[in-house]
């Protein structure tokens, strides 16, 4: 069977034209619509500042002035002959890519190659999962199509770091943030006994359970919830009747900072604290905030303008 050719359709407009041309697409049968726009992009940043501390100048330079409607038809004849009647509902200048053949929504895949981390995780796309993996290295398999976080950035190789280091056979590990659940799986991989994790958004459960799931770990020794810990009292004293031997946090400042309040009545007293995700202008408020709540920092790394910090019970 041929493989099926796909064309990318970019209609540049304006922001006060944007719903007027996709109500006219729409109405015409068109569903797949991709909509840009840079009030949209600024109102979606101000909307979650605290989740970052900072947004790429190139991103935020790609974005100014972008007002843009994109659309997807098939590279043939019925495709070009959709391509008309839409053009002609449009009235207006519009580009036209081709996208190769039909696996073209996965072309990401070939930027994600295995990544080896410290000195014994090796993390791997799970579609190269049979490619052999270096001698003395613990593969640790993802899905980056579904995932919150790959293991790329460095505020995730710092914690990834931490892990590694800290992980010891039959430990518990509690996992604040986990997206993807890499850090916790990590830790699973490197022989945690278990592993709690929790994120605010609900469909980070789904994700690291199936990222667990890659790397043969069940419910048995994972648990995922969904929730705000700095919020939902109820969730706060459920995690924290059981202390852990790792807590672990790759988030940004500003969540770190009211966590570290909590951070010592989730670990044994033995237990570290190991939290990334700051950005290194910021690293000595998170420091600060360590400390007030009981916390000795006892190690610093740091990466490409971030920070991790290690610590434990003062």
């Amino acid at each position: 069977m041929e493989d099926i050719k796909w064309l990318e359709v970019a209609v540049n407009t304006t922001a006060d034209r944007l719903d007027e041309l996709s109500g006219r697409l729409i109405n015409a049968g068109m569903t797949g619509l991709v909509v840009e726009d840079e009030q949209e992009f600024h109102t979606f940043l101000e909307q979650n500042r605290q989740f970052w501390d900072y947004v790429d100048e190139e991103l935020e330079k790609r974005m100014q002035g972008l007002s843009r409607i994109k659309f997807y038809v098939t590279d043939d004849e019925d495709g070009k002959k959709l391509l008309n009647k839409y053009a002609a509902l449009l009235g207006c200048e519009y580009t036209v890519t081709p996208l190769g053949d039909n696996d073209w929504a996965y072309s990401w895949q070939k930027y994600y190659k295995p990544l080896p981390v410290g000195d014994k995780l090796y993390v791997v796309p799970e579609w190269e999962r049979n490619e052999p993996v270096p001698e003395g290295k613990v593969p640790f398999y993802l899905n980056p199509g579904l995932t919150f976080g790959t293991g790329s950035h460095a505020s995730t190789q710092l914690c990834l770091g931490g892990v590694e280091r800290h992980t010891t056979p039959g430990c518990t590990v509690l996992d604040l943030g986990c997206g993807s659940g890499i850090l916790s799986i990590a830790a699973l991989v490197l022989g945690a006994e278990s592993a709690v994790a929790v994120d605010i958004d609900p469909k980070a459960v789904d994700v690291a359970y199936e990222n667990a799931g890659l790397n043969g770990i069940g419910k048995d020794r994972y648990t995922v919830l969904a929730g705000d810990v700095l919020s939902d009292r109820s969730l706060a004293r459920d995690l924290a009747r059981q202390q852990y031997d790792l807590v672990l946090a790759n988030i940004v400042a500003d969540v770190i900072i009211p966590l570290s309040a909590q951070a010592t009545g989730l670990m044994k007293d033995d237990g570290l604290f190991i939290c990334s995700g700051i950005i290194d202008t910021r690293a000595h408020e998170v420091e600060a905030a360590l400390q007030r709540n009981g916390l000795a920092i006892i190690r610093r790394d740091e990466q490409n303008g971030w920070v991790a910090l290690t610590a434990k019970k003062a």
